[in-house]
């Protein structure tokens, strides 16, 4: 089983994690040749293309211009590096070792200048949404320039598994999985809270629960996706009559 999630903007690359070797992104070559690219822009052509405010602009211009692919004391293990919603809900710092290799097994981020990530893969600090119309090589935005190669890299990690690819990523992100290419079925859990009676979709709180979904994955070493409905974190609890057979409805009552 793979679990999918999204990276997150804000980064903390100074991040505590355990004394393991990291490991090295399958698509160096290819993230290589965005920054490439991406080094002959001005902070304010960044700006204009990415939607950020000037500060963040010059930012990511330095963090574009000192991109290396070596591995480097500026490096953190993606799990470790991102930080909002999801990871706090995932809660890497609490993983014992056994945790942190059944993660390196099943859990992927999807990244728009990395393509895919496996949670001990070093990374340097840096900002490229995967809807980012960046015209390049290959075509108009970044779902054109990673092409099959994200959906390759998850069957290859699937191997003969048949059970299904776990999507608990972003629209945004997802959109760069071909699943069509994918040989195996996509259940989408959904994270509804109830509010002023009825049970809606909480953006912040949708997202924590995702994070608690990777967490219970990990720690309860869930290899198959049917034991994801027992997933009773923070109060949530999986609901049959919501469901269907590929997105998977859990409800939590009202605090």
């Amino acid at each position: 089983m793979i679990l999918l999630i999204s990276p997150a903007k804000t980064l903390d690359m100074q991040a505590v994690y355990p004394a393991i070797e990291t490991t090295q992104a399958r698509y160096l070559d290819d993230s290589a040749e965005l920054i490439q690219q991406l080094q002959t822009l001005s902070s304010d052509e960044l700006r204009s293309l990415m939607g950020i405010s000037e500060k963040l602009a010059v930012l990511n211009y330095q963090r574009f211009q000192e991109w290396t692919r070596e591995q480097s004391k500026d490096f953190c293990p993606a799990l470790f590096a991102f930080q909002g919603e999801v990871y706090q809900g995932i809660g890497a710092d609490t993983f014992n070792e056994a945790d942190i290799v059944f993660a390196q097994q099943h859990l992927r981020i999807l990244s728009g200048l990395y393509g895919i990530l496996r949670p001990l893969d070093g990374m340097q600090a840096y900002r490229l949404e995967m809807g980012t119309k960046l015209v390049n090589a290959r075509g108009k935005h970044l779902y054109d320039f990673w092409g099959a190669k994200i959906t390759e890299a998850i069957v290859q990690d699937l191997g003969d598994d048949k059970t299904p690819v776990v999507n608990l990523a972003s629209n945004e992100y997802f959109k760069a999985v071909k699943a069509k290419l994918l040989k195996a079925a996509i259940i989408t859990p959904i994270f509804k809270d109830a509010k002023n009676g009825q049970y809606k979709i909480i953006s912040f709180y949708a997202k924590k629960a995702r994070g608690l979904m990777v967490a219970y994955a990990v720690k309860h070493k869930i290899t198959q996706v049917e034991s994801l409905k027992a997933f009773d974190s923070a109060g949530y609890y999986y609901s049959e009559s919501e469901s269907s057979a590929t997105e998977w409805v859990f409800l939590r009552d009202e605090l």
